[in-house]
């Protein structure tokens, strides 16, 4: 019975050591459940009808913030662009600018995402609506010989959060995701 266990345990032994770090991440959901919320480095678009002053693009900066023709710094950081409109009226009537505003915010220029570890050409790219993590890889030139196709990782930062999942081919990748392709060790 010993040796028996001691066999069964030599042969687990090497399978044990195939893991890696990322087999303990849990697996991200296939279809984004996260609506986006603005942040660092994007542009958004303004409208305010009747209101041309306040028209144009918008980059959002470091702290967050936008500046604004006559309501000067407005954060926008964590907020999508339905509650950006809601917040802009409702700061055009308060101060008299509007009393009946309609304001329309798009998002006009996403964040990028980056790309480490084995895919051909590592870096920062543009985002694209709708990206999966083929679609990204795709972008960063393809996987490399050594990659491990069935494993990725993806840091998100979700307003103050961070969070790190394994991902499936088909996973939603968002602006400002850093993705990790490990190597394949056989």
């Amino acid at each position: 019975m010993n040796r028996r266990n001691m066999l069964i345990g030599l042969i687990a032994l090497p399978v044990a050591g195939c893991t890696n770090a990322y087999s303990n991440l849990p697996v991200a959901a296939a279809a984004a459940s996260d609506r986006y919320t603005l942040g660092p480095g994007d542009s958004v678009k303004i409208a305010v009808y009747g209101f041309d002053m306040m028209a144009g693009s918008y980059l959002v900066s470091d702290a967050g913030t936008i500046s604004l023709p006559m309501l000067s710094t407005v954060e926008v950081a964590g907020k999508s662009a339905p509650e950006l409109e809601g917040s802009l009226a409702a700061l055009l009537r308060a101060r008299n600018l509007a009393p009946n505003a309609s304001v329309s915010v798009q998002v006009d220029k996403y964040r990028p995402f980056y790309i480490l570890g084995e895919v051909q050409q590592p870096g920062q790219y543009a985002y694209v609506p709708g990206m999966t993590l083929l679609t990204a890889v795709s972008i960063a030139g393809g996987y490399t010989f050594r990659a491990n196709k069935n494993m990725a990782a993806v840091n998100r930062k979700n307003g103050t959060s961070q969070g790190k999942v394994r991902l499936a081919p088909d996973s939603p990748i968002m602006p400002g995701d850093t993705i990790t392709i490990p190597e394949a060790w056989f």
